[in-house]
């Protein structure tokens, strides 16, 4: 188990430069060009209703104003970097964005929402005066299924869940209990560079959201207001990471479950904890897999992309990890899992967009008290709403809802959000 949860913390916590969303669609593109070898004519974009959702609002990274699907897609397309990964766009020069322009008034790219009930779907199919390319990536934000050119198969790994994907760790000794047991087990030394890389990438880029304006600045205006209370410092510093990483601020962060506003939610507010509380450095690492892997936990069963709001996931790994270090009491902890997902379940996620940061403030407002009632062994009781005895069948609870009952949710906000 200790071997499979630290892999599991590898895979997850890697660095990406801005929202996850449009840069693996960049990632696609520029897979595709690479493929294609020649001048590209026309691009056309086939993605789910997630990736229009969560593409469709966000600014790109180093661009400081350019918006949507397309300009991801010729970004990509111009830089031709797919070995760089999630940070394909790092070092964009004012060149490239020129170019980006130009390429974006020929109206050479479409997109389209593909049918299917793959959440984290992105087809793109490029030609040129020759050939034609396609590339597909699917259920991951990284994971390329299927390579074409010239309707030629160079490389074809459909899969069929999530779950499924080569070199993913299997996750299904994840649990509230097995998660507090590593935590407590593990050699901090194994962790250490991929948790502290969380804490020095995501408090970076919230300090850049307290010292410059990004966004709606909420992030700000809560530390600002905070007179000294760590609970609403916690709140404004990972919220003022987002404003920054949701306006275009070209800082990587390391995500959570394929999203920076987890990461960022996780790592930036437990700086701020373990600052005021004086936690030593190997019980920061040991909180911090404990806030990520229960985010892990929730998310893994959920997918990457839902009409859920991920954030809520990584604000109750947040609580659960104060209550972990502040009381090993294992029923406080599993207390704090059931108290956070009595408050939260239901919070829609209506794409990546600047008020991101918002939602962090809130779930992380609702995440602490969860802790706080916790640490008074005051829990929901079984049978009040969807909470049961057992904490791991209350987020089973959840999962259920986030990925059974909001289906619909999902549908309006994509209907919504395309007429607007």
């Amino acid at each position: 188990m200790i071997n499979t949860f630290t892999k599991i913390l590898k895979e997850e916590l890697v660095s990406a430069a801005g929202c996850t969303e449009p840069i693996a669609i960049a990632l696609c593109s520029a897979k595709c060009a690479e493929l294609l070898e020649e001048e590209v004519k026309s691009i056309e974009i086939n993605v789910s209703g997630n990736m229009i959702k969560n593409a469709k609002g966000v600014t790109i990274p180093g661009t400081k104003d350019l918006v949507g699907l397309e300009y991801s897609a010729i970004l990509g397309m111009l830089v031709k970097k797919s070995e760089r990964s999630l940070e394909v766009l790092n070092g964009l020069d004012e060149e490239t964005i020129k170019e980006a322009k130009k390429i974006y008034d020929k109206k050479i790219c479409k997109v389209k929402r593909k049918d299917t009930d793959i959440k984290l779907y992105i087809e793109i199919i490029m030609k040129g005066e020759n050939n034609e390319a396609e590339v597909e990536i699917s259920y991951h934000h990284t994971n390329f299924s299927v390579l074409k050119k010239n309707g030629k198969a160079i490389f074809h790994n459909p899969c069929e869940s999530e779950m499924l994907i080569e070199n993913i760790t299997d996750r299904s000794e994840l649990s509230v209990k097995n998660i507090i047991k590593y935590a407590e087990e593990v050699n901090v030394e194994d962790i250490k560079e991929t948790l502290g890389r969380q804490l020095e990438y995501n408090v970076k880029i919230a300090e850049e959201g307290l010292t410059n304006k990004y966004g709606l600045t909420s992030g700000k205006i809560i530390y600002d207001m905070s007179d000294g209370m760590l609970r609403e410092e916690m709140k404004g510093l990972a919220a003022s990471g987002s404003d920054a990483r949701m306006s275009g601020c070209d800082l990587p962060v390391v995500i959570n479950s394929g999203s920076g506003n987890q990461g960022i939610t996780i790592g930036a507010s437990l700086s701020r904890y373990f600052e005021h509380k004086k936690v030593s450095e190997e019980d920061q690492y040991r909180v911090l897999a404990v806030a990520n892997l229960i985010a892990i936990h929730i998310k893994s069963k959920i997918g990457r992309l839902s009409a859920f709001c991920g954030v809520v996931s990584a604000s109750i790994g947040v609580g659960t990890a104060m209550t972990y270090i502040e009381s090993k009491d294992i029923e406080k902890i599993e207390n704090t899992v059931k108290n956070g997902v009595a408050n939260l379940t239901g919070v829609i996620c209506d794409g990546a967009k600047c008020s991101c940061a918002i939602k962090i403030a809130s779930s992380l407002d609702a995440g602490i008290t969860a802790h706080y009632l916790g640490m008074k062994d005051k829990v929901v009781g079984h049978g009040i709403g969807i909470i049961n005895g057992d904490v791991e069948e209350t987020i089973d609870n959840l999962v259920e809802i986030a990925t059974e009952s909001m289906v619909l949710t999902d549908e309006k906000i994509f209907n919504i959000m395309l007429r607007n």
